[in-house]
């Protein structure tokens, strides 16, 4: 028995230096990660695109003067340091020697003075120009420090230049929507492009020159795969090496421990959240009642418990619960049926023909509910939202749409009713892009205008003590609550998902992707770096 422990403790020390030996490995250069994502880009020049697919894929080949660490503070990127005026008018960012872009040319203050001014340019088709419009000045002294002044108080200033830095060389005088850039990036990120094939996979190499070091992976390959069941099937098969779970799969699909030996899987609040937003060139929605009551008859519970499993939170407005930008105190609205059919009367919707539905001047209540193909949470959800509308006399048809065409064709266009969307939420808390009613036909898709929330959204860009911020910010979402542009539905938790064999994975408040490029997979857990 004595000789029996003693082996025992023997194997046991073994086991702990072999975890010891292994947890101080070296990390390796090789082998390449494939991401499995249900929609294509549409263009890799992000400043003109809005869609998720096209800023997570082209993020890889691009850096911006600043960027924001693991713990969402702001640290430099392409600029390794700045410096503020006392006044708070003027940021001097002083340039990193040396930077290359994937073409070998160096990056300088001539491609950040581009990089303004291509956003300020009115032929430039992007979202995003609010930002870089307030600058009255912008220089580049020298090779190495770009300087821009502002006329007045500019809260967001600092965090608006995480701004993608396209080369000049490449882009002048081209029109981006015809560049060969939107379809074959040349940034100065740790990957550069390899192909695209479209709605297929997309395709990025290391850059060896990087400025912050070569990243371990050789690279990343993108499959779009437009079906949530078929993205598992690939990721159970080796298809695919990370993905985000659906709650279903996240619960009861992942316990077995084949997937707890080959896979790691995270949980965390997402910076996101998911709405529904009506068009309010329609009349039908242009009323608030009748918003109000569309509120009152969705079940947003029921919508986290049976899509989410419960892995999800309500969203009352633009941001996260629990953060210091969120109010907890704005107008609520309860599941109550019997409140809904009130206000709906109220806004002249009867059932006057006793057929079930609503109607109103001969015309029934009833508009198709759009979102996109491949999101199985949110076409769930839109199954659940017909059934709690039906029920008060509102009929609702549900249509997902292919994710380029649904941005391209209907988004874009205006060509909608209703959709069931998300939007990421950023560290900062402005909100003028989405909100502002100079931002309509461009993030503010859906013609949604208030004066004095247009107001408030200037005054937050030109305050930059906090807590004034705060109360500014929370008006904000007193605003929007009452006004119910959009029935703001849930924020669901991320649920991502990466073969066990990648190392350097560090859960964090930024998420799991903020140091991809320290991401590594031992030498004896490689894959061919051929194609699969």
């Amino acid at each position: 028995m004595k000789r029996l422990l003693l082996g025992l403790a023997a194997l046991i020390a073994l086991f702990f230096l072999g975890l010891n030996a292994w947890s101080g490995q070296t990390p390796s250069y090789g082998d390449r990660i494939v991401i499995g994502t249900i929609g294509d880009a549409t263009s890799m020049i992000p400043m003109i695109t809005s869609d998720s697919a096209s800023h997570e894929m082209s993020a890889y080949c691009y850096n911006g003067l600043i960027k924001y660490d693991k713990d969402l503070n702001i640290v430099g990127d392409l600029a390794q340091s700045w410096d503020i005026s006392p006044d708070g008018l003027t940021i001097t960012f002083h340039l990193r020697r040396g930077v290359k872009f994937h073409d070998g040319h160096e990056y300088t203050s001539r491609d950040a003075l581009f990089n303004y001014q291509f956003m300020v340019d009115p032929k430039t088709p992007t979202p995003y120009g609010g930002d870089y419009l307030k600058v009255v000045k912008a220089e580049a002294p020298d090779p190495y420090t770009f300087r821009v002044s502002y006329k007045e108080p500019f809260a967001p200033a600092l965090a608006s230049w995480s701004l993608s830095q396209m080369p000049a060389h490449l882009l002048e005088g081209q029109d981006p929507r015809t560049s060969p850039l939107g379809r074959a990036p040349v940034g100065t990120g740790p990957y550069r492009f390899g192909r695209w094939l479209p709605g297929a996979r997309v395709e990025l190499n290391y850059f060896a020159d990087y400025f912050e070091g070569r990243p371990y992976l050789d690279g990343l390959i993108f499959r779009v795969i437009p079906d949530d069941s078929t993205l598992f099937l690939e990721l159970m098969s080796g298809g695919i090496d990370w993905m985000v779970l659906s709650p279903l799969k996240y619960q009861r699909q992942t316990d077995t421990p084949f997937f707890q030996k080959n896979f790691r899987k995270y949980k965390y609040l997402s910076s996101s959240y998911t709405y529904v937003a009506y068009n309010l060139k329609d009349p039908r929605f242009q009323d608030v009642r009748v918003r109000r009551a569309l509120a009152h008859a969705i079940d947003v519970e029921e919508i986290i418990k049976g899509v989410l499993l419960g892995l999800g939170q309500p969203a009352t407005g633009p941001y996260k619960p629990g953060t210091y930008w969120h109010n907890p105190n704005v107008r609520r609205y309860p599941f109550d049926p019997a409140k809904a059919r009130q206000l709906l009367a109220q806004a002249g919707w009867r059932d006057s023909d006793g057929d079930g539905w609503l109607d109103k001047g001969g015309e029934r209540f009833e508009f198709a509910l759009l979102t996109n193909q491949g999101n199985k949470n949110r076409e769930n959800s839109a199954v659940i939202i017909q059934h709690r509308l039906a029920q008060i006399g509102v009929k609702v048809t549900p249509r997902t749409i292919e994710w380029a065409a649904f941005i391209n064709d209907f988004i874009n266009k205006g060509r909608f009713e209703a959709v069931l969307l998300a939007w990421t939420m950023t560290p900062d808390p402005d909100l003028y892009d989405v909100w502002h009613s100079d931002q309509i036909g461009k993030l503010n898709f859906t013609f949604y205008k208030n004066a004095e929330l247009d107001k408030l959204l200037e005054q937050g860009r030109q305050t930059f003590d906090r807590a004034k911020r705060k109360q500014i910010y929370d008006r904000a979402q007193e605003i929007l609550a009452e006004d119910q542009p959009y029935t703001f539905l849930y924020v669901p938790d991320a649920l991502p998902v990466v073969q066990s064999r990648f190392h350097g994975i560090e859960p964090a408040p930024a998420g799991i992707s903020y140091n991809f490029i320290r991401w590594w997979v031992p030498k004896n857990l490689q894959r061919p770096t051929m194609e699969r």
